[in-house]
C-alpha cells in the first residue's frame, strides 16, 4: 500500500467520478509508484534519473494524465499532474465550462449527476445513462430515470450572451442546486 515516500495528492472530476492520484517518490531508491483511488497503477524502482515524467490513465474513459517531477535545487523536488493534455488547474477551469454537477442525495444515498454540455451525456454515480432528449418550446430537455425517480434537465437561454444556456436539473418536478464540482 502507501509508502512514506507519498509526496503528492490531486483529486481529479471526471464524468464517472471523483479519483485521488498519489503519487509516492523514493528519492533515495528512485522509486516511483503511482496511485489512483488507492489501486497501484504505476511501478518503477531504481530509477537512476530522479526527474522526468509519468504517464497513465484515470477512470472509465481512460483520461490520460501525467505526474512531472522537477527537481527545485539540491534534493527538493517539485510534482505537477497534468490532466488531457492541460495542467490540473487548466483541466478543472476547463471542466467548469463544459460539465455541470449536481450532488443528490435520495432516499439517504448520496449521488453524483454530472452533465457534458458538449455531446448532452449524462452520467451517476459514474454510469452513462440512457437519456431521451426533446426540443421544447424554450430549450431542450434531456429526462432519465435514477432510482425510480424521473428525472430532467432543461437548457433554456439565460437571455445574455456572456451567460450563454442555463441547465436546470429538476428530480420529480423540484429544482435541484448545482454543485461547484
Amino acid at each position: 500500500m502507501l509508502s512514506g515516500d507519498l509526496v503528492a495528492v490531486w483529486e481529479v472530476a471526471l464524468s464517472d467520478g471523483v479519483y485521488t492520484v498519489e503519487f509516492a517518490h523514493g528519492t533515495t531508491t528512485g522509486k516511483r509508484v503511482v496511485y489512483v483511488n488507492r489501486k497501484e497503477v504505476v511501478r518503477r524502482d531504481w530509477m537512476f534519473k530522479l526527474v522526468g515524467r509519468e504517464t497513465f490513465t484515470v477512470g472509465g474513459t481512460n483520461t490520460r494524465a501525467t505526474i512531472n517531477i522537477e527537481a527545485v535545487g539540491g534534493f527538493a523536488y517539485e510534482y505537477s499532474l497534468d490532466v488531457d493534455g492541460m495542467s490540473l488547474q487548466r483541466f478543472i477551469n476547463n471542466r467548469a465550462k463544459t460539465t455541470q454537477t449536481w450532488l443528490l442525495q435520495l432516499e439517504g444515498e448520496d449521488h453524483r449527476v454530472v452533465l457534458e454540455k458538449d455531446t448532452m451525456d449524462v452520467w451517476c454515480d459514474g454510469q452513462k445513462m440512457d437519456t431521451t432528449g426533446e426540443f421544447v418550446e424554450d430549450g431542450t430537455e434531456t429526462r432519465f430515470s435514477l432510482g425510480g425517480h424521473e428525472c430532467c434537465i432543461k437548457a433554456t437561454s439565460s437571455g445574455r450572451k456572456k451567460s450563454g444556456i442555463v441547465h436546470v436539473l429538476l428530480l420529480d418536478g423540484e429544482k435541484m442546486a448545482a454543485s461547484m464540482q
